[in-house]
């Protein structure tokens, strides 16, 4: 398929919904040193998770933008996250550039438990942070740690959703699983998170997580997709608590570092039993529209 017919293909899916575009809460752009890295890791992943990772999208930063725009994908963001100490206010202060040279990315910032995280989120915020990320597995700290007590305070306070990849998949570590978020939420009962690729391989326990708490919502990041159900299926059969958390599940992609086409990660969301055309205009746009106030015609 050439570009042009996947940007038709993906464009026919959100249109023949009735929908102004996708909004994507879960994509990377981040500097060329650290996606290389990234990247880097994904090229090795074979040995690590039995099975090539190829990157889709491996792009130059402007070209993997216009593909998502070619999209329609009207807001995604700019997911940054550290896995040492003195990384993640650097990668704030390149994330607040790359969303004000590039106005239909939601501006992203991150955190590492370190002294000073409090500082460097408050400025984070005040330069117009309006999501965070936390990647539990990668950075190889656990929630609650103490260093990080007053940032989730702040973040809790002013209501920013954070995007926090603290499920088993694709590699566990030693803080992910459901037990970690649930002491944290007991400490930060409004918290906003959105629990990155629906909790992979835990769905069961953080979809339970997303109907005990109205503040936590759940995104569809590789979830449900064939390449992911070979290795951590999603339970077969209609869910009742997908319709159930109707209203906080947000689409999410993991664009560039997908390993298919965008297609086929909404191809598997529309072919979900049970769900209906609402539900899917919910996920693929207007719930995110309305937890990040995007002011967008909704039809």
């Amino acid at each position: 398929m050439t570009d042009g017919d996947e940007a038709v293909a993906v464009r026919r899916v959100w249109s023949e919904l009735g929908l102004p575009g996708i909004i994507d809460v879960h994509t990377h752009f981040m500097p060329k040193s650290v996606l290389d890295k990234v990247w880097r890791y994904f090229d090795a992943a074979g040995p690590m998770l039995g099975r090539p990772w190829p990157i889709n999208y491996r792009l130059e930063q402007s070209h993997r933008v216009d593909t998502l725009r070619a999209f329609g994908v009207r807001r995604f963001t700019s997911l940054v996250y550290p896995h040492k100490p003195d990384m993640a206010a650097w990668l704030n202060q390149w994330a607040a550039q790359f969303a004000r040279d590039t106005p239909d990315c939601l501006p992203t910032a991150t955190f590492y438990p370190e002294p000073g995280a409090t500082d460097y989120v408050r400025g984070a915020i005040d330069a117009g942070a309006r999501i965070f990320k936390a990647h539990i597995q990668v950075g190889d700290y656990d929630p609650t740690d103490p260093l990080l007590a007053d940032v989730w305070g702040v973040i809790e306070d002013c209501g920013i959703p954070v995007v926090i990849h603290c499920g088993s998949g694709p590699q566990p570590g030693r803080f992910t699983g459901p037990e970690p978020v649930r002491r944290l939420l007991r400490r930060h009962p409004r918290l906003v998170l959105v629990v990155a690729h629906m909790g992979m391989p835990e769905y069961d326990e953080f979809m339970d997580i997303c109907l005990e708490s109205e503040a936590v919502h759940l995104d569809t990041t590789m979830a449900f997709t064939a390449f992911v159900n070979e290795l951590m299926p999603f339970p077969s059969g209609e869910d009742p608590r997908l319709r159930a958390a109707a209203d906080r599940i947000l689409f999410g992609s993991d664009f560039p570092n997908i390993p298919y086409g965008y297609r086929e990660a909404l191809d598997a969301i529309t072919t979900l039993p049970g769900i209906d055309d609402a539900w899917l205009r919910g996920v693929l746009y207007d719930n995110a529209a309305r937890l990040f106030a995007v002011e967008l015609p909704s039809r």
